[in-house]
């Protein structure tokens, strides 16, 4: 099968050494497993980050986000069966997907929406997993509730951030603020739904205060998080909450304690990487995620398309991400 990998880490991707394309053997299936043929992928931070930060000598292969078609099913499968068309995001501890084939434990997979291509679909599952825990597992916000209360979100304009605004304003009551610093990325979260769009390359609190929102429930941290912390402190309300995404290098929790904030850190893969006995509630959360497309509630997040997987595209992709430019999601379709 085809496949893109690196070999070298945190070769800057302009090298063409940083992705290359090349050939491997088809897997072949574990109990829980589906062999899926990948039909298209999508790119994430996650992925810069570990063809970056990750030290091999073995071909490896990146990516996460995918759609496709179930070829194979392994012994102890019961939620799929071949032919199925699917959609996941995977697990950090798996080989990517970022090739023809691909093993998935079906626990973390999701019906593809019947109303997207593969291609648009496959911009959601890693962050619509991570929107959704965020909002309701991490923040504790229950569907339909939120009234009189405020959510804000930096970085909205981002994969998460696309995602989580539509969540919140269609699953929620909560007034949502998104922060985008251009003009085309601000009218990009007012497209999917927020009520208010402030800059987050300047001061929050007044920008907060002229909409008339005094003090913030909630906040979510998707990018810059270590840039942003005293500022979130200090508009966020007494008891709020504070849910981050990002990898800061370090971040002083001291400050949060005059308020009793809370802190709530966010990461799709933990489910997949512990194995946890509620590892199946990413498979019911991409179903729902695809029954609300199908029904208009959501859309696609879809902000360019690539062209077909190889490494030359994949490269671009990858640049794209790195310069925090992307508005929405990259999206690579067909071997």
């Amino acid at each position: 099968m085809k496949a893109i990998t690196f070999t070298e880490h945190a070769l800057p991707i302009d090298n063409p050494h940083a992705l290359i394309d090349i050939s491997l053997p088809v897997p072949r299936p574990g109990p829980r497993d589906l062999l899926v043929e990948v039909r298209a992928v999508s790119v994430n931070p996650v992925d810069t980050k570990v063809r970056a930060g990750t030290f091999t000598k073995e071909p490896k292969i990146l990516g996460w986000d995918a759609t496709g078609i179930v070829r194979e099913v392994g012994s102890e499968v019961t939620l799929f069966q071949p032919g199925d068309e699917v959609f996941y995001a995977g697990s950090i501890a798996r080989t990517g997907s970022y090739s023809e084939f691909h093993l998935v434990d079906e626990r973390i997979v999701g019906h593809k929406p019947r109303s997207l291509s593969a291609a648009d679909a496959a911009a959601l599952p890693l962050t619509s997993i991570t929107a959704w825990e965020l909002l309701f597992d991490r923040l504790g916000v229950v569907e339909g509730s939120g009234e009189g209360k405020c959510l804000l979100i930096t970085g909205a304009a981002g994969g998460v951030g696309s995602m989580l605004v539509q969540l919140a304003r269609q699953l929620t009551r909560l007034t949502v603020i998104g922060t985008a610093s251009r003009q085309e990325t601000a009218d990009w979260v007012r497209q999917l739904g927020a009520h208010h769009v402030i800059d987050h390359s300047q001061p929050l609190l007044a920008q907060l205060q002229a909409l008339g929102v005094a003090e913030i429930d909630y906040v979510a941290s998707l990018t810059h998080t270590e840039q942003h912390f005293a500022q979130l402190i200090d508009v966020l309300k007494p008891q709020g909450r504070l849910s981050v995404i990002d990898d800061p290098e370090s971040l002083d929790v001291m400050p949060l304690k005059r308020k009793s904030l809370s802190l709530h850190w966010e990461l799709m893969f933990t489910r997949s990487l512990y194995e946890t006995p509620d590892m199946i509630n990413q498979h019911h959360l991409l179903n729902r995620v695809s029954a609300l497309i199908d029904q208009g509630v959501l859309q696609t997040t879809v902000g360019e398309h690539f062209g077909a997987i190889n490494a030359a595209n994949m490269r671009r992709a990858h640049a794209l991400v790195e310069s925090g430019k992307a508005r929405g999601k990259i999206v690579l379709e067909g071997f």
